[in-house]
């Protein structure tokens, strides 16, 4: 049974998303369609592309990722579909793709979505291409070759032999703060020596937990969480909020390619002894 998901950032206060299940299950009544969430945001593409990676790896090989966020950042003549790890990708050619995969992929076709004036149109285009997709396992069955694609790559910590600094990437509702230092990065640089992680001019942490019932109500707190990133948190309490922490801020954000400025990004760094 084909397995269809769906991302974006369009909210579920209208008919849209419903509308686009209905579109699918009207063309390919077979499939199974499951949420991702539909809350991105339309110009923090790191975090988004943060939580959609860590849920869509738990998808079966040749689940189809339908991911629609900021879809009308330019005029879409096209939307790609791409094949990448065993898993299917259909997004706007808008720099998302290469973002979520961190490379571009061998294999991507475009879906030609010409003279589609509005969003269920456009979609229209693209449940029909992954329905001649599903009937013949041939990605050139949906579309033309794409051969230039606009790419927009996450950001990476900065390394030095004593030290590291990453960029916050998420606050979930707690106000625990996510930060794009990977477990296996950190333990590659930290060669088993002590570490103190710096945020907000004098605040440290030094001790890496399991969870949160390792330290007292109203300590902070540091560990690797289920994604594998530094998390930051206090338990009981909001991190963010009391540390003055943030995340990407869409107030500053007026270029055309999002995230490609650290200086959107706070700052947490880790000073190896």
């Amino acid at each position: 049974m084909p397995v269809i998901t769906l991302t974006s950032d369009i909210g579920q206060a209208d008919f849209i998303i419903g509308a686009v299940k209905g579109q699918i299950l009207s063309t390919i009544p077979d499939c199974t369609i499951a949420d991702i969430t539909h809350y991105l945001s339309s110009k923090d593409y790191q975090q988004g592309a943060y939580i959609f990676n860590n849920a869509a790896k738990y998808y079966p090989k040749g689940t189809v990722h339908i991911v629609m966020v900021n879809f009308f950042q330019n005029p879409q003549e096209h939307v790609l579909f791409a094949h990448f790890n065993g898993h299917f990708f259909i997004v706007p050619d808008n720099g998302f793709l290469t973002m979520m995969l961190g490379l571009k992929p061998v294999d991507i076709v475009k879906i030609n979505c010409k003279g589609a004036t509005t969003f269920i149109q456009m979609l229209d285009r693209v449940v029909e291409s992954v329905a001649y997709f599903f009937a013949s396992g041939n990605l050139l069955d949906a579309g033309e070759p794409a051969t230039e694609i606009l790419e927009i790559y996450p950001m990476q910590p900065t390394i030095s032999p004593n030290w590291m600094e990453g960029q916050i990437l998420f606050i979930d509702q707690f106000e625990n703060v996510v930060v794009n230092i990977r477990k296996e990065e950190f333990d590659l640089h930290a060669k088993g020596r002590s570490f103190k992680i710096v945020f907000t001019r004098n605040e440290t942490i030094e001790v890496l937990r399991n969870n949160y019932g390792d330290v007292p109500v109203a300590d902070k707190m540091a560990w690797f969480n289920s994604a594998g990133y530094l998390e930051i948190a206090v338990r009981g309490g909001n991190m963010a909020g009391l540390f003055g922490l943030s995340k990407y801020d869409e107030n500053q954000h007026n270029k055309q390619r999002p995230n490609d400025n650290k200086w959107f990004f706070q700052m947490v760094r880790v000073f190896f002894e």
